[in-house]
């Protein structure tokens, strides 16, 4: 096959040679060491070649030429005259692409430089080259198709099993496909929620306060984005569940991935692992972000804490903030109708002051006489009731499970199943028991894991630490302005409605 070579005497030949090798240390037969090997035996049995150089990327897909430094780097040489041939095993350590290997042979040939496919027996200095070689081609691309179909099929029935395929992230580490609570992180990506979905705050705000405060980021960075904050609370893991295949690889020749907006099914498994938010906090989260979505989208600033809150009587059209600079100095924030503001004409029209608004609701909670702490005791004397009963059936759940987990032992040392049957079913009861325990401790701490946010919320009233923005992003439900000077104002959950005059 290569006798053609050098086979007149003469200058010695310059060969290459090209592999791709493994890096599992226990496949030693596409070690680098073990191809350096075989090439340079193979050229020391003909006298008039030379080694020119080994080129090897190291496990790396032989579907992409872009994706290999060396392959590259060979075709650069190849083009500076450094060889003559290029040896490698078979077609496809050289390329699982068929117009990849087609094309790189052809352009090689173009230069005087030829191909060699030992294992395959072609050389693509013989005429019927080509041929052979994208038959050969055809069927690594073909192979190469099927290994990444099994692939995938492999790695979804892994995350069906609840296998996490991820790195770590604040709160949780990732290791061997389980993940575990960061008790450090955790802590964090609790504040950040509440200080969202309780305090009101945006996320924006709440960038800006840990980069004043000199908390990294999970990369180590100092400086927190708005938009890293909404991903956080975007995160359903943060609530104990995993979707996976968020994204997907449509080419397997290329494996450039893309966002699956629906053209694969994703794998979603509901409390899979230990929560860091409990539900409640994430649904509230959730409604207020997409509430400000539909305001921003609308056109009113989610800045102020009464944005889109507040409407005109006449015309329904939003009320937006204007700032008035005072003799003294100050700055006032008020409100006006945003068909006048944008030169249209309402009776309306006139300006609420944002001071005005807010003591409105002062007002209007005054003129229920809550008795806030009878509130409280009532709540949680329910909540502990409820809590009492769901620990004893959280204790029962717990002890079925550590059945099932000492009845798989038995059936896998009596032969009935193998071993990675057994240690997937010990890890599935085990995050099951985990998540048992996490909630029983929650349920242990005064108000339980259920009342939680709602005590946060009382004892910020009852102590005056709630701010009288996070107030009336909690309380009002909306603000109507009439042109016969009066004000309607409606508070979440309430049927009455306060009316108040302008003077109010």
């Amino acid at each position: 096959m290569c006798s053609s070579f050098g086979a007149g005497g003469g200058a010695m030949i310059s060969v290459a040679s090209y592999c791709r090798v493994s890096t599992d240390k226990e496949d030693q037969a596409n070690s680098f060491a073990a191809q350096q090997r075989y090439f340079t035996q193979y050229i020391a049995q003909h006298p008039q070649w030379k080694l020119h150089a080994v080129y090897a990327d190291q496990g790396i897909t032989g579907t992409s030429a872009l994706k290999r430094p060396q392959f590259l780097r060979m075709i650069q040489d190849a083009e500076h005259g450094r060889f003559q041939i290029i040896l490698t095993k078979e077609v496809s350590r050289f390329s699982r692409n068929l117009l990849d290997t087609i094309a790189y042979t052809r352009r090689l040939k173009a230069m005087g430089v030829f191909v060699v496919f030992l294992t395959d027996g072609i050389n693509t200095q013989e005429p019927d080259a080509e041929l052979r070689l994208s038959i050969m081609a055809s069927m690594a691309q073909e192979e190469s198709r099927k290994t990444s179909a099994r692939v995938k099929w492999g790695q979804t029935r892994q995350m069906e099993r609840g296998v996490v395929f991820g790195h770590s992230m604040l709160g949780y580490d990732v290791k061997d496909g389980i993940m575990t609570v960061n008790p450090e992180g955790a802590k964090l990506v609790q504040r950040i929620f509440h200080m969202y979905g309780v305090e009101g705050l945006g996320s924006g705000q709440i960038a800006r306060i840990l980069t004043g405060e000199g908390i990294l980021t999970p990369a180590g960075k100092s400086k927190w984005t708005p938009g890293y904050i909404l991903k956080i609370l975007k995160n359903e893991k943060y609530m104990g569940d995993l979707v996976q295949k968020k994204s997907y690889t449509p080419d397997y020749l290329t494996h450039r991935k893309k966002v699956n907006r629906g053209e694969e099914p994703t794998v979603m498994l509901s409390q899979h692992h230990t929560p860091i938010i409990s539900r409640p906090l994430w649904d509230m989260v959730q409604r207020e972000r997409r509430g400000r979505q539909r305001k921003s989208a609308g056109g009113a600033s989610v800045q102020h804490a009464l944005s889109g809150k507040i409407k005109c009587g006449l015309c329904g059209a939003n009320f937006v903030a204007r700032q008035k600079r005072c003799s003294n100095g100050t700055t006032m924030l008020r409100w006006s109708c945003s068909t006048v503001v944008r030169g249209g004409t309402c009776e309306v029209g006139r300006l609420l002051r944002d001071d005005d608004a807010r003591h409105m609701l002062h007002q209007a909670l005054g003129a229920l006489n809550i008795d806030w702490n009878e509130i409280g005791e009532a709540l949680l004397a329910m909540i502990q009731e409820v809590e009492e009963g769901k620990g004893k059936r959280h204790q029962e759940m717990w002890q079925s499970l550590q059945r099932k987990k000492e009845a798989v032992m038995d059936a896998y040392f009596s032969g009935d199943i193998t071993v990675q049957d057994m240690q997937c079913m010990k890890e599935r009861y085990q995050r099951q028991q985990d998540q048992l325990d996490y909630d029983r401790v929650e349920d242990v701490q005064p108000w339980g894991n259920r009342g939680q946010e709602m005590k946060q919320v009382l004892d910020a009233l009852l102590q005056g630490r709630l701010s009288s923005d996070a107030l009336c992003r909690m309380l009002i439900q909306e603000i109507v302005v009439y042109p016969d000077r009066h004000v309607e104002l409606t508070i979440r959950g309430l049927p009455h409605v306060f009316m108040f005059s302008e003077e109010a």
